[in-house]
């Protein structure tokens, strides 16, 4: 399926999680919380975002490793071109200005960044979203992803 929000064309697609590369570890409360919420909806509502070129999580590291932890091998993911200009990244303020290619490279080194260090945006003509709003609600159950 392909999808075309606020300028940016992303494709969501079934991709192993093993196949992902993160550039940010997970908070262990927030892992917990989203884990149980998941199994008992015994739904993923919404896909995670990924670069189409590296596999790198752009938004989604909770999801993904939820989903891994329950057992399931496969995830719903919205393909983006990373390197669109569109598409920004802002760090948190403890962090050093962390950039696009130090999110990819964190990734495909596996040298992870603290959870929530980045935070990725669409830019639109006037303001700016969280990356969030190319994420259609897909409510796709556990089952499928198994």
């Amino acid at each position: 399926m392909t999808i075309k929000n606020n300028n940016i064309p992303a494709r969501i697609r079934l991709i192993d999680i093993s196949e992902l590369k993160f550039h940010e570890l997970t908070d262990k409360e927030r892992l917990k919380t989203l884990k149980e919420e998941i199994l008992s909806d015994g739904v993923l509502k919404r896909p995670i975002v990924i670069d189409y070129a590296t596999k790198v999580i752009i938004d989604g590291h909770h999801r993904a490793e939820a989903l891994r932890l329950l057992g399931c091998r496969r995830i719903p993911a919205c393909y983006v071109d990373y390197t669109c200009d569109k598409i920004g990244l802002k760090s948190n303020p403890e962090n050093a200005r962390i950039t696009k290619s130090m999110v990819i490279e964190a990734a495909l080194k596996n040298t992870p960044f603290k959870p929530k260090s980045t935070w990725h945006y669409i830019k639109l003509k006037k303001s700016v979203r969280h990356i969030s709003c190319i994420q259609k609600r897909i409510d796709m159950p556990l089952k499928t992803l198994k």
